[in-house]
């Protein structure tokens, strides 16, 4: 009589089944994945508690013709506001005035921190001092700024610009010349020099970071072969800096279009300074338009995350460059 006897199937040696493996190995890799992810989790909700539902809540608010002196008449407008907003007189001129402070600001901020960036990058004595002194405005607090311009310099009575203008003329005889009250007479113009003096350093940093990645071994090639300081500048160090200039053109943007404190501080937006942060001010905290002036915010939010878009592409694709340079 025979007895057969059965064998179990074969699994592979040294663990289990190709199918429970994945399994395992999935389960793994999330729970590495979230683990990763666990400490970044309380910045998140931080983030999108302050951040994103405030703007859900202008959004919404932006949708409603609200006055706050007749909270009982509030009712739902659908897109009126925002077609207000385009319409409006004083609004388009504060967009007016916005893009014309912004494009003046940062082109002069652009030329004069190439400029200072240009004699940084050269060696001399005290090149460190000199560079601490430079980035100094930067550093100010903005209101604290405006308030020096407004008083230190532009105050028709004792500002140190009427002072100097007093000892230029007196130079060439003139006694007790007629002393321009700056923020009267060129308003727009006065807000402009202070916002240009306090993000010229601010391009100067970003420039002077582009000035010290050049090759060096191009730029002393170029010596070599006889290239002028004009035809090393045109051909070699402006084309550098190319990604450079479009990111502080962009940050800097960014910063400008929002500016408020500036405005506020200097000439409280009249005599045609009313950007349109401040006519946002106005609306909602002196008119007390809280729908149309939810709707501007929305407008101005949605332009900035677009300049934003390229400003991130630009930061973005110089990484790209220094690391397949390294």
């Amino acid at each position: 009589m025979s007895t057969s006897v059965s064998t179990p199937p074969l699994t592979p040696a040294g663990g289990p089944r190709p199918a429970a493996s994945h399994q395992a190995g999935r389960g793994g890799t999330r729970a590495r994945a979230w683990a990763t992810r666990a400490p970044l989790l309380p910045a998140l909700v931080f983030l999108v508690a302050v951040t994103q539902l405030p703007f859900v809540a202008t959004l919404l608010i932006s949708l409603f013709d609200w006055n706050s002196l007749a909270p009982d008449e509030r009712s739902f407008a659908g897109l009126a506001n925002y077609g207000s907003v385009f319409t409006d007189a004083s609004l388009r001129e504060s967009v007016f005035t916005t893009v014309l402070l912004t494009a003046t600001v940062v082109i002069a901020s652009v030329v004069l921190g190439l400029l200072l960036a240009l004699l940084l990058d050269r060696k001399f004595i005290g090149r460190g001092f000199v560079r601490t002194l430079l980035i100094t405005p930067f550093l100010l607090v903005p209101v604290s700024a405006a308030l020096m311009w407004k008083h230190v310099l532009y105050n028709p009575e004792y500002g140190l610009l009427n002072g100097g203008w007093a000892w230029f003329t007196g130079l060439f005889g003139v006694e007790n010349p007629t002393q321009p009250d700056w923020i009267s007479d060129m308003p727009l113009l006065a807000v402009e020099a202070a916002l240009i003096w306090q993000w010229t350093p601010f391009m100067m940093l970003i420039l002077l970071a582009g000035l010290q990645s050049r090759p060096a071994e191009i730029m002393e090639a170029a010596k070599l072969d006889g290239a002028t300081g004009w035809q090393m500048f045109g051909y070699l160090t402006l084309p550098h800096l190319r990604r450079y200039l479009e990111l502080g053109i962009l940050l800097g943007s960014i910063y400008i279009v929002q500016n408020f404190d500036a405005v506020f501080t200097l000439t409280s937006g009249g005599l045609g300074t009313a950007n349109l942060p401040y006519t946002i001010y106005q609306t909602f905290y002196q008119a007390h338009e809280y729908g149309l002036a939810s709707a501007a915010g929305v407008v101005v939010v949605i332009g900035t995350i677009v300049i934003a878009t390229f400003a991130l592409r630009v930061v973005s694709s110089l990484f790209s460059e220094e690391a397949n340079r390294a």
